[in-house]
């Protein structure tokens, strides 16, 4: 197997989704709770989704998308949030989205893992 790089739809996937949940804040009414977990949030999954696009083999970087997107998902009753709706359903929406495209990239990323170091 090839280390073909940015070539996942997963990771894309995941770094549009951080990227739409860190502007998020442009377009929906927050506070300032929900304005910095909104941005911090939306570019670390961003950035995790550049990590999987450069290095695919990299499973780990998968795990993180799942578990930013778990923590966006509870963040709005965590943080205080839940009465912005726009806030709210945006780290709901992203956070659903960031747990499926992690959890679907798993497998992908194990295999080219795996792939990788069968070849060295």
């Amino acid at each position: 197997m090839t280390n073909r790089t940015w070539h996942r739809w997963q990771d894309w996937a995941a770094l549009v989704i951080g990227v739409l949940t860190a502007l998020s804040p442009i377009v929906v009414a927050t506070n300032a709770a929900a304005l910095w977990t909104l941005i911090v949030f939306g570019v670390l999954l961003a950035a995790s989704g550049l990590w999987s696009l450069a290095a695919p083999g990299s499973v780990a970087s998968e795990y993180v998308h799942v578990v930013l997107g778990v923590l966006l998902f509870i963040s709005p009753w965590v943080l205080g949030y839940s009465a912005f709706g726009g806030a709210s359903w945006t780290s709901w929406i992203a956070g659903v989205l960031a747990v499926v495209v992690g959890a679907v990239a798993v497998p992908a990323a194990t295999a080219e893992h795996r792939g990788l170091a069968s070849s060295h």
